[in-house]
């Protein structure tokens, strides 16, 4: 689970300042690519995740493991990056210089704000309920760049982000009688912020810093954050040796947790900010709804839960809504 950017409007959004970021914002496939690809590999991390569980993991174990991993992978290459690009960092007081402070920003909100929030809501909560409440984030995002940059959206980016919403209504399949926790809705909410924050702050690039040194320094934020959670009695901790099963398949412990901290959390998190740096929040946001399509996908193939006809029909309308946002941001 959880967590967590417009093409033609990046003009707008934040200064041009080299003939790089000229050529990403000028290739969106490029960036819609990569923001697919980081989906793939957030949703993989609910089947991994619900394994574990299922086998004796907690949540909050689970995903503490996940996010120091994805860190522990991203450490060295992260520094490296950082040290190739800090010659040409600019100088005070150009914003650069708060690059830290975004990077601390980016781990308690995007990473481990994220997901203590999203742990608590499905306490009290239905799961599809809580990821409703989360994924309203780009929303969120739409309002943030309205009233903090005066980018007011299109009708059509409006109706983009309506058509996406009511898909993802869709597959979530919310049916039957659901029960509604305020507690829970405000816990769903602060995941919702941890969400919008991750492509906010994924997209602006005027901190001059490459994605893998955010992405390494936010997931050793989040790390520290959600052990210490853990050491405080705030995240319960539980762990096991016992095997593995997905579906037909019997793991050792650590085989699930190791392709969760490599796939859906360094690979997902380095791949998300490039393609935020690209796309701008906005888009990237409402394309990261996919995620949901895609732990669908992978809950077919793995575990043989197939999507409901309903799913399906939100799966196009979410697919609908990303096309009508993109044609919305265009020049």
């Amino acid at each position: 689970m959880p967590g967590s950017g417009a093409c033609g409007d990046r003009g707008r959004e934040e200064p041009v300042s080299s003939p790089v970021q000229t050529r990403g914002r000028s290739r969106p496939s490029i960036g819609i690519a990569l923001a697919l690809f980081s989906s793939a590999c957030f949703a993989i991390s609910g089947v991994l995740a619900r394994a574990m569980i299922e086998s004796g993991w907690s949540a909050g174990a689970t995903v503490t493991v996940r996010i120091a991993v994805g860190a522990a992978v991203l450490a060295i290459p992260g520094l490296v990056a950082f040290r190739d690009r800090q010659p040409l960092l600019p100088p005070p007081p150009h914003p650069g210089h708060r690059s830290g402070w975004v990077v601390i920003a980016y781990g308690l909100l995007a990473v481990a704000g994220c997901q203590l929030a999203y742990f608590y809501a499905v306490t009290y909560l239905q799961v599809g309920v809580a990821l409703l409440i989360e994924y309203t984030a780009p929303v969120a995002v739409l309002v943030w760049m309205w009233l903090r940059h005066a980018q007011r959206p299109t009708r059509v980016t409006v109706f983009g982000a309506a058509l996406a919403l009511a898909g993802l209504a869709l597959v979530l399949d919310l049916t039957g009688e659901v029960s509604i926790s305020v507690v829970g809705v405000l816990w769903a909410l602060a995941a919702m912020v941890g969400a919008a924050a991750y492509f906010v702050i994924s997209a602006d690039e005027r901190t001059g810093l490459p994605p893998l040194a955010l992405a390494a320094g936010g997931l050793v934020i989040g790390a520290i954050t959600l052990a210490t959670a853990g050491l405080v009695g705030a995240l319960p901790m539980t762990a096991s040796t016992s095997a593995v099963r997905i579906g037909d398949l019997s793991l050792p412990w650590w085989a699930p947790l190791l392709m969760l901290g490599v796939v859906s959390a360094a690979m997902a998190y380095a791949f998300g900010i490039a393609a935020g740096r690209i796309l701008g929040a906005r888009v990237m946001s409402f394309v990261a709804l996919s995620e949901v399509l895609f732990a669908v996908l992978f809950a077919w193939l793995a575990l043989d839960e197939l999507p409901a006809p309903i799913q399906l029909l939100g799966g196009l309308l979410i697919v609908a809504g990303v096309v009508f946002v993109r044609l919305g941001e265009a020049p």
